[in-house]
């Protein structure tokens, strides 16, 4: 609930009255028009259509005008409930197939009776617009609050790549005309450091038609993913993980006695070897466990800690792929910890000091959600209720505030999800911590316990960046691509004023190469201007200026991307300044 005056406004009520105000503009600017649906989501509103033309981004001030209109008119929202046959009459005189299907969905759920909202004038009573929905709605047009239309999308019907492509049109939606200002200064914002972008501009990455949802990545991206996983590799040597590898594709029945088959089977992909099904592993959990079982295991052995950078594969709608944050495969940056049942508090303590320092050395602000059981789990109710007591026991010990979220956890047992914020506020989901006591029952692990008898191990999951892609989209939008120096693809660029001073320049290069800087040399003919605008597009965080001067001195003219300032450095002294701020 929102504040304003004396007077609260129900801020999910009024953005889902903006999308039936949105949708009676569409229709009278295309009468023809199929309604699908409308709902209320975070900061705004959304409504797909089927409509006899594609729309443009021209289109969405003119929809907008209408929308102020309905505003102005100040119609009243006004429910009504109609038996499923006369409601499937109604949607049919008007054609809305859409609406009807859905109302036919509800019928086979048992619904007897179908909600609809009217828009009555009020100057002469009579109905403007009628849409199917439950409500809740604000008590008129003329309280809908402040919106923008933002853009168009496309969305298949019920998000199945088989139907229909619809067109989505977004909205924002705020109480007061400040926090809309507020909103639509970070979406410009956000539009600037949108990583799809940087990506292309820094030449980091890159998609073709020739693998949609695969990404391509370039010199200069493998160099930054190189830093985030070399920082991932010290860190994980600090906290006692050792490293494993395991195959990307595994037999078929693997995948049904994990139970992924059943609950994760419609995003995984599937190949034969030698007349034999097999998968491509969407997660490493398996492979971890076919390793413990290789072997017999003491008391004593635990815990193990194995970490792995495995390459996974799963299968997301067209729809739904955005950039590095949505993709078809990515590096998952995993790691699985078996343990005994009396060591499970401790080792969920040490993985939430990881991920504090993790988070720390990028520069994040986080919170911390537990999700619960889902409705489509397996185990036992005893297991579940000790795996959750035992997280939240964590927490409190720990004295780390945090946020329940209700039946989200994995199939197999309950988790931490960890929520960064970046520089514009926006959260995003990255790290998960899950506790595990189904895997080890349905895969029969064991060890043997100081009594001599087969034990049950427990088994965590955790994943600290979620992915490589991922987190590496969501950094370059949170640094706006300007990375610290210890991060960046380039750290240094040598600007030669002309060729005459290229001995020298080169000179350099290889005293910071041989210092272990990442440095490369403009040898272009273009104006020492043209040069550093160069360097700052690829968002180079020193530029070292070579001419006369620095050839004298046996120094450097070193421009700072951050400040834009330049400050004289003796060669020594530089390379010792870069490599203190290379450190990991």
């Amino acid at each position: 609930m929102a504040a304003k005056g004396n007077q609260k406004v129900d801020v999910e009520a009024m953005r889902h009255s903006c999308s039936h105000v949105l949708a009676q503009a569409v229709l009278q600017m295309f009468p023809e028009a199929k309604l699908a649906i409308g709902p209320a989501i975070e900061n705004g509103f959304y409504y797909d259509f089927d409509l006899p033309r594609t729309l443009i981004p021209e289109d969405l001030p003119l929809i907008e005008k209408k929308m102020n209109q309905i505003v102005k008119q100040n119609q009243k929202f006004e429910k009504k409930e109609l038996p499923i046959a006369k409601a499937l009459k109604f949607l049919e005189e008007f054609g809305q197939d859409y609406k009807i299907e859905m109302v036919e969905d509800l019928k086979k759920d048992g619904e007897k009776e179908i909600g609809f909202y009217e828009n009555i004038s009020h100057n002469d009573g009579k109905i403007q617009f009628v849409d199917m929905c439950k409500g809740p709605h604000v008590e008129s047009t003329g309280k809908v609050g402040n919106f923008k239309l933002t853009s168009i999308a496309g969305a298949y019907w019920k998000g199945d790549e088989e139907n229909k492509m619809l067109q989505r049109i977004y909205g924002v939606c705020f109480a007061s005309k400040e926090e809309l200002a507020e909103h639509l200064h970070m979406l410009k914002e956000a539009k600037k450091r949108d990583h799809r972008r940087l990506g292309k501009d820094m030449d980091l990455f890159s998609f073709h038609e020739e693998g949609p949802g695969f990404p391509f990545f370039h010199p200069r991206g493998i160099r930054l993913k190189n830093q985030m996983m070399e920082y991932w590799y010290k860190i994980h040597k600090k906290y006692e993980y050792e490293r494993v590898e395991t195959p990307m594709i595994l037999n078929e029945e693997l995948w049904h006695q994990s139970g992924h088959w059943d609950n994760y089977g419609d995003n995984m992909y599937f190949t034969e070897i030698d007349d034999a099904k097999y998968a491509v592993k969407p997660m490493n959990c398996p492979g971890g466990i076919l390793i413990y079982k290789n072997k017999t295991h003491s008391y004593r052995d635990l815990p193990y800690r194995w970490a792995e950078l495995g390459l996974v594969h799963r299968h997301e709608l067209s729809g739904v792929l955005h950039g590095l944050f949505r993709v078809r495969n990515f590096v998952q940056d995993d790691a699985h910890i078996f343990c005994r049942e009396d060591q499970v508090k401790d080792e969920l303590k040490k993985v939430l000091r990881l991920f504090a320092e993790v988070y720390e050395h990028f520069g994040f602000e986080y919170h911390i959600e537990l999700s619960t059981r889902p409705y489509k789990s397996i185990g036992s109710d005893k297991m579940w209720d000790f795996a959750e007591k035992t997280m939240m026991d964590v927490l409190k010990e720990e004295k780390i505030e945090y946020v329940l979220n209700e039946a989200d956890g994995a199939f197999y047992g309950p988790k931490f999800d960890f929520h960064l914020a970046d520089c514009l506020g926006r959260t995003w989901q990255c790290g998960t911590l899950q506790l595990d006591f189904s895997m080890p029952e349905r895969f029969e692990m064991e060890y043997t316990g100081e009594d001599g008898k087969a034990h049950r191990p427990v088994m965590l999951h955790r994943t600290v960046y979620g992915s490589i892609e991922r987190f590496l989209g969501i950094l370059i939008e949170h640094y706006a691509g300007a990375f610290p120096a210890w991060l960046a693809p380039d750290q240094v660029r040598v600007l030669p004023v002309s060729d005459k001073f290229m001995k020298y320049a080169d000179k350099v290069v290889s005293e910071l190469k041989d210092a272990g800087v990442r440095v490369d040399i403009d040898t272009s003919a273009e104006s020492l201007g043209k040069k550093i605008r160069n360097a700052e597009l690829m968002k180079v965080p020193y530029m070292l200026v070579i001419g006369e001067k620095e050839v004298e001195s046996g120094g450097v003219a070193v421009r700072d991307y951050a400040t834009k300032k330049q400050k004289d450095y003796s060669l020594d002294k530089f390379v010792k300044k870069i490599v203190k701020e290379s450190l990991v």
